[in-house]
């Protein structure tokens, strides 16, 4: 998710091919096992940011070959939501959040044998199951907690729970990097070959397993405390709706120009947070260890959660359009000024991006939805794909990094902010009705 991946996955997906009724929850203490399930989720997306610098080293893999673990992850946006939406559908909230935490869990598991294996391929199956988990419990997340209270705090349960997804991940990356980055060995895999090579690559991966299999523990007592809840939701029932007719909302221009701002905007905010910690260890920008460079990721999504709460008082004064405008010209003036700087202005002026990436993904929803009267499932579950564009910016961003240079590259998630600007002027009017 800015509103993290997760988060804005959350309020896409939640409405994304169906539209359900079911009476109010009297289940006070769930709320705190969906919040965590925000918490979790989110910080398990940014956790990727840590591990690329890792697998990148371990299997000697170039930018491009690296970029593959957030196509694998994102691209299950794409493959799985309009699946998962039908599965819900069939099991219903509290059956379908159980499904898609098992499967976390399961993907969590997978980090075992990738590791046993000492492959890399394995690393991308077990990341795609663990996404397509992700992908489940986000198509039922903001449905559920929308009916653990009164109708009229709805909007305050949702907000306060996206709180806790960006609260994930900032809080992930930090320690993530303390757990898996800044390995003792004084040897890299560059060195090694054969036996040794593989040797090395299961020892130095140990530390990915026992994180996520924290992880995994964790999603196993979430799983068990909804599963004790699955028969609480009375009356519940889905109405099925077309996706043809979905698909003709991209014709809207205000529309299908804002869905293709949500691609381009996951996509550029998960290349830069791929890639910042090597980044930051060049020696022209900070120079800094693996680890501690780790560590600073969290200033990257700190900066989006602090830039939530400016966000929403500004939002209250400013036009939606012009301010998405704004913010986005200011990552693209940010971008440029750390690929022509040295030094902490190149670092820090790049994890700074994270502050404006803040309000572009409830702002750029807002504004394409925008008077869709009853389609606007149809239009949130367009946006829920849409947001595959976290798997094939990163490429694009990898292979030009391998072309050029990381700080060169910085211009691919220059030119997608210059676009969701125009977006912002293009929108910065009322829409028409639908």
């Amino acid at each position: 998710m800015a509103l993290a991946p997760g988060a804005g996955a959350a309020s896409a997906a939640g409405t994304s091919a169906y539209e359900a009724q079911a009476g109010q929850v009297d289940a006070p203490g769930l709320n705190y096992f969906v919040f965590a399930l925000f918490f979790i989720f989110g910080g398990i997306t940014s956790l990727n940011d840590v591990i690329i610098p890792k697998l990148k080293e371990l299997f000697t893999l170039s930018f491009f070959e690296a970029s593959l673990v957030q196509f694998w992850f994102f691209i299950a946006y794409a493959v799985v939501g309009i699946p998962g939406a039908r599965l819900v559908k069939r099991l219903g909230y509290m059956r379908g959040a159980v499904a898609g935490l098992l499967t976390m869990m399961a993907g969590c598991l997978l980090f075992i044998p990738a590791s046993q294996t000492a492959a890399f391929p394995m690393f991308l199956f077990a990341y795609f199951i663990l996404a397509t988990g992700v992908v489940l419990v986000q198509i039922v997340a903001n449905p559920l907690i929308s009916l653990l209270g009164p109708e009229r705090t709805t909007h305050s349960r949702l907000t306060f729970a996206q709180a806790f997804n960006s609260l994930g991940t900032t809080v992930f990356p930090y320690f993530g990097a303390i757990l898996i980055l800044g390995s003792l060995a004084t040897v890299s895999a560059a060195e090694l070959s054969g036996a040794e090579l593989a040797a090395y690559r299961t020892a130095e991966s140990q530390a990915i397993v026992k994180g996520y299999l924290g992880l995994a523990a964790a999603l196993a007592v979430v799983a068990g405390v909804v599963w004790l809840f699955r028969n609480r939701l009375k009356g519940e029932r889905h109405e099925h709706t077309s996706l043809a007719e979905g698909l003709a909302l991209l014709k809207r221009p205000r529309f299908g120009y804002g869905a293709a701002s949500i691609f381009l905007y996951v996509g550029a905010e998960v290349a830069i947070g791929s890639f910042i910690v090597n980044y930051l260890m060049q020696p022209q920008v900070l120079g800094l260890p693996e680890q501690e460079a780790g560590k600073l990721i969290s200033l990257y999504w700190g900066g989006a959660l602090i830039g939530r709460f400016i966000g929403s008082a500004v939002l209250r004064l400013v036009s939606p359009g012009l301010a998405l405008a704004s913010v986005a010209t200011g990552a693209i003036c940010l971008l440029a000024i750390s690929a022509n700087a040295t030094g902490a202005l190149a670092g820090y002026s790049l994890l700074a991006v994270g502050l404006m990436n803040a309000i572009m993904f409830p702002t750029i929803f807002s504004l394409a939805c925008e008077k869709l009267g009853p389609r606007a499932a149809d239009g949130s579950g367009i946006i829920n794909v849409a947001i595959c564009g976290g798997a094939i910016i990163p490429p694009m961003f990898g292979a030009l990094a391998d072309a050029t240079s990381l700080a060169f590259a910085l211009v691919l998630p220059a030119a997608c902010y210059a676009i969701i600007a125009g977006f912002g002027i293009f929108a910065r009017r009322p829409a028409a009705e639908a």
